[in-house]
């Protein structure tokens, strides 16, 4: 600590010590940010850049954070690979002590995490969410059933017959830009599947991953008697580290935030170079309302779309409204958008964050208003203070447009894509028999291109039969319950299509970052006989007798 700085400082972490550069990255209050972005941005800009002196930092400058190089990488590769190596061979009961030990801390330190994403630009909801999310991923009931994954045993005559999950080996983590802490943190389950892991940190928001790592994820591998090397993190810029990871024979997966296009080129290249790409692309989420639903609780899932002002990929991005209820669905869904508010990330009831692409905005919403959606209600920009400001507010107010009938809705770029914006389309179908319209809804969700989650409000058993056998793409589906809230057991990450890729699928890292092994250990086998099937296993049972038995 140097005397005038009070904020976080680290350094490049691998090896099991941290290593402290001559060039840092500095972190000011978000808060600060907006009050002054000027004023902070020189501020910023010129410790980084050597022309002012440490001492020059205000409180407001809550951290640092050394960037690494390519050498510093290459080391920290090396280091993971030897630790890997290690870690394969201790017991799986052992590794998942990490995340039980980790789980507790979260627990025990979730305040602490909570201040510093408010501090690096989460309002404090959206921070609390996240945490809850952290703590119900690791919870008894999903280690337990993780655990009962990695490994299975069974016994049948002269043999003992294993299904295992070995672990890959070094696993690299690149987390999205939105959501740095929550993402980096998923690293956690790729340790308790048995493998190192190597952590980029993004130079736009490093700091909370690197006090999380420290302050969670270090700590745990202490207590489970991890070695030295398991985790690296380094802050380093993008481009050149996904392509030092694809160049190296030392990386055997890579998991990679970020959107689709780019994403599934990513994919490609990474089978192309003999790694396993684990990818977590963008989401384009459907919420289905029948017409039995209980519209206040529906609306207020759909208000889940403008958490974080849409800018998270778990989030609502369309609603497809049975014709019947629509009107009254909407006028609940308008009060509660116009009740959500920006804000200081400080403050307890803001919900909002800033939008840097509002120009797109306005062009996504200009396509669908001029093909006939109609705007309920938004549409503007705001200043932190909740103001009307079309020229400097970097807020947008959470919006709603109506788009009348499934036929070319698809057609407009609100509906068809991830927007990222606190914009939701509300499709209303035309108006069918039910008979007639549940497949047309349940054909028209299933078609959608991505597949993180997808849900449905009804209380007609017969209707949310239909719709789970109808729906089969996603990660997720939930039923009368919220969109984005974190249950145990059940993953947080994962899907199909343009969310996951050839292959996705619902992700619980520690599986996907292992590959199955079957194993048989025999005592007396005879070979020439179990070539044929001929062997007898105990006193005169056949191999199916046995299995029966067990």
């Amino acid at each position: 600590m140097t005397r005038g700085f009070t904020g976080h400082s680290y350094g490049t972490y691998a090896g099991g010590r941290e290593r402290h550069g001559d060039t840092w990255v500095y972190t000011v209050r978000a808060s600060a940010m907006l009050r002054d972005t000027m004023g902070s941005v020189r501020l910023k800009r010129g410790l980084e850049r050597g022309r002012l002196p440490l001492e020059a930092a205000t409180a407001d400058v809550v951290g640092r954070v050394a960037v690494a190089d390519a050498q510093d990488m290459e080391e920290a590769l090396h280091g993971a690979a030897e630790a890997a190596a290690r870690w394969a061979a201790v017991p799986a009961e052992r590794r998942m002590r990490v995340v039980a030990e980790f789980h507790d801390l979260v627990r025990e330190k979730a305040d602490d995490i909570i201040e510093t994403m408010v501090a690096e630009g989460h309002p404090r909801l959206l921070a609390r969410w996240e945490v809850a999310g952290m703590l119900a991923n690791t919870g008894p009931l999903t280690r337990n059933w993780i655990a009962g994954q990695l490994e299975h045993r069974q016994t049948l005559g002269d043999r003992e017959l294993r299904l295992r999950r070995v672990p890959d080996g070094v696993v690299c983590l690149n987390p999205p830009q939105n959501a740095t802490v929550a993402n980096a943190l998923l690293g956690v389950w790729v340790l308790a599947g048995g493998n190192a892991l190597v952590v980029r940190a993004p130079r736009s928001a490093p700091l909370g991953v690197l006090h999380a790592l420290h302050e969670l994820v270090v700590p745990a591998l202490e207590r489970a008697g991890a070695p030295a090397g398991l985790l690296a993190a380094l802050c380093v810029p993008a481009a050149p580290a996904l392509q030092q990871w694809l160049d190296s024979p030392l990386v055997d997966d890579i998991m990679y935030f970020g959107g689709s296009e780019q994403g599934i080129a990513f994919g490609a290249a990474c089978v192309a170079r003999g790694k396993k790409p684990i990818l977590e692309l963008a989401g384009n989420d459907t919420v289905v309302v029948w017409r039995d639903a209980d519209l206040d609780r529906a609306a207020d899932a759909l208000a889940e779309a403008f958490y974080g002002s849409g800018q998270i990929c778990m989030v609502p991005n369309c609603a497809v409204v049975h014709p019947a209820v629509a009107d009254a669905l909407l006028e609940r869904l308008e009060r509660r958008a116009r009740a959500i508010r920006p804000g200081f990330p400080e403050e307890a009831g803001a919900l909002l964050s800033p939008v840097l692409r509002t120009d797109r905005f306005s062009e996504v919403l200009g396509q669908a208003t001029a093909a006939g959606a109609r705007l309920v209600c938004g549409g503007g920009r705001l200043d932190v203070h909740g103001r009307p400001d079309e020229v400097a507010g970097v807020f947008v107010e959470p919006t709603v447009v109506r788009v009348d009938g499934l036929k070319g809705a698809r057609d407009l770029d609100v509906v068809r894509h991830e927007t990222f914006f606190p914009l939701l389309p509300v499709v209303v179908p035309e108006n069918l028999p039910d008979a007639e319209l549940l497949p047309a809804v349940t054909a028209f969700v299933d078609a959608n291109e991505y597949g993180l989650r997808h849900s449905l409000w009804a209380d007609d058993p017969a209707v949310i039969d239909a719709y789970l056998a109808g729906v089969r793409g996603g990660g997720l589906v939930k039923v009368n319950d919220s969109h984005i809230g974190f249950l145990p057991l059940l993953p947080t990450h994962g899907g199909t299509g343009l969310t996951g890729g050839p292959g996705g699928e619902a992700n619980f890292p520690a599986l996907r970052t292992t590959h199955l092994q079957g194993v048989s250990v025999g005592h007396g086998v005879r070979p020439r006989e179990a070539v044929f099937g001929e062997e007898r296993t105990g006193p005169a049972r056949t191999g199916d007798e046995n299995e029966r038995n067990h």
